[in-house]
């Protein structure tokens, strides 16, 4: 397995998004402690672990969402507490877990509530925000939606609303808590695909995902995560071995190559089997 230095926080590093000495704490409870984490520029990253690993918690952290009980988030080089909200919601493009929409609220509506940070007292809604909205909705191939009220879509079509307002932010840095969490197979693929063309445009995404197959075929960069600690980062090919998915998620494993793509596959080796059903007669 492999297991992180633990850079220090640097400014000149080039990343867009770091944390040095990360600590967040709910009450008096310690959730993560002491994390070091650089995004690489233009990755797909994704964050990996068991449930209440503390996954969530760092991205939300990354965010600038939870306040850091120790150490610091830089966004851009700077500290991600001097910027105002306005300031970092041009920067980074955060979709929650569960996002839920107004009651009505019209797909269209909806994206543009992504333009909120370019507006201004004196600058209200221009071209500029017009034209964003609309290559957001082209993108996320959800424009012939645009006048349906989305809590009447499915949960595939309003996933990509909620990705297409977070795009109308324009902001290089997008990061995504859980975007696949109840949707059908078919439709974490259409979201992971979106996704890894995003990536591929430029963007740089983070994002939590429980599915590690998923995450081996999509990431560029693993942050696998256990008891609010970050015990390997990296390619997926370095970092999701059989040893980490065994200490990780207590799972007998055996990784293999996926025979589409070369990435790893997880397969578990528990032999059971599920008792035949008996055929009538």
């Amino acid at each position: 397995m492999s297991s992180p230095t633990g850079p220090a926080l640097d400014s000149t590093l080039g990343s867009p998004l770091q944390a040095g000495g990360l600590g967040v704490r709910y009450d008096r409870r310690s959730v993560i402690d002491d994390l070091d984490v650089v995004v690489p520029a233009g990755s797909f990253t994704v964050i990996i672990g068991p449930n209440a690993c503390g996954k969530s918690t760092l991205l939300r952290a990354l965010a600038g969402l939870l306040p850091a009980a120790s150490g610091a988030v830089l966004l851009d080089g700077r500290d991600i507490t001097s910027y105002s909200a306005r300031d970092t919601a041009r920067r980074l493009g955060l979709l929650p877990q569960g996002a839920v929409s107004p009651e009505g609220i019209t797909v269209a509506e909806l994206v543009a509530r992504g333009r909120y940070a370019h507006q201004r007292l004196l600058r209200q809604w221009s071209a500029a925000d017009e034209a964003a909205v609309t290559d957001a909705l082209r993108v996320t191939n959800v424009a012939d939606l645009a006048t349906r009220p989305v809590d009447e879509l499915s949960g595939g079509q309003r996933q990509r609303v909620w990705i297409a307002m977070v795009l109308a932010q324009q902001t290089p840095l997008i990061l995504l808590d859980e975007p696949t969490t109840y949707l059908d197979i078919a439709h974490q693929i259409e979201v992971l695909n979106l996704l890894h063309d995003l990536n591929g445009h430029g963007r740089t995404i983070v994002a939590v995902l429980h599915d590690l197959n998923q995450a081996a075929r999509y990431a560029s960069n693993i942050i696998a995560m256990h008891d609010g600690r970050i015990v390997a980062t990296g390619p997926p090919r370095t970092t999701i071995t059989t040893d980490l998915v065994a200490e990780v998620f207590g799972l007998a494993n055996v990784v293999i190559s996926d025979p589409l793509t070369g990435t790893p596959l997880v397969v578990p080796t528990d032999t059971r089997r599920p008792h035949p059903v008996a055929s009538g007669g």
